[in-house]
């Protein structure tokens, strides 16, 4: 049984502000706790490897699940050596999952390891899924035709509303909704953090915090064939 790549940010700073960021920890573990829960192995990965920052914001070990995963040596040491995405061989996994956090607005939209591993994995026909500020990976992924993953196709993200709502539009590089419209996406928002999870074949997107476990569940589904 191949795995699931979770892929999170190296970036622990937003921008020029020197505000401290890095992946929103429930972002990636409600999602892995039905990953894991459905019998699927994982890895994780980041644009530089090593140790990746977590949201100080998001280090919430009141949140069950959280507490779970933190106090889980296996996923510990899987964080605290993730993979480098340049190393990553894509074969390997059915599937990558994106989780957000503010971080990953300045490093995953440009990287080419991400273009290269979400490209091979879609082409080899494995799911391709992020959640929140997640999506920002899918940006500029271009198939081998040369058109954008994302044209024509439905999919949610973090929205220019709940940007607007954590005072973050003057912050981030790029407003992630318009720039996934810019390049063809169909995109789908709810109300300010409501649990809105978009399917559309095999691609698999969350709009905010919580839609993490509900992403969590469609990936699954996908993955079993349901």
């Amino acid at each position: 049984m191949k795995k699931v790549l979770c892929v999170v940010t190296s970036n622990g700073v937003k921008g020029a502000t020197g505000i401290p960021t890095g992946f929103w920890l429930s972002e990636l573990t409600h999602p892995l706790e039905k990953i894991t829960a459905a019998g699927f192995d994982y890895d994780i990965a980041s644009t530089k490897g090593g140790n990746p920052p977590v949201d100080p914001g998001s280090f919430n070990l009141i949140d069950k699940i959280n507490k779970k995963f933190w106090d889980d040596e296996n996923f510990r040491l899987k964080l605290a050596d993730s993979l480098k995405l340049d190393d990553v061989d894509p074969s390997k996994y059915a599937a990558i999952f994106f989780a957000g956090g503010h971080g990953v607005m300045w490093d995953f939209a440009g990287s080419p390891a991400i273009d290269r591993v979400t490209r091979t994995i879609f082409e080899n026909g494995g799911i391709v899924s992020a959640v929140c500020h997640g999506p920002s990976a899918l940006v500029n992924v271009k198939l081998s035709d040369g058109k954008y993953l994302v044209d024509g196709k439905n999919l949610t993200s973090f929205t220019d509303a709940e940007e607007t709502e954590v005072q973050a539009t003057d912050i981030v590089p790029f407003l992630l909704e318009t720039e996934l419209k810019r390049h063809g996406a169909i995109h789908h928002a709810a109300a300010n953090w409501s649990d809105n999870v978009i399917v559309d074949g095999r691609l698999i997107t969350g709009q905010n915090p919580a839609s993490a476990s509900s992403v969590g569940e469609k990936l699954i589904q996908a993955l079993k064939g349901e």
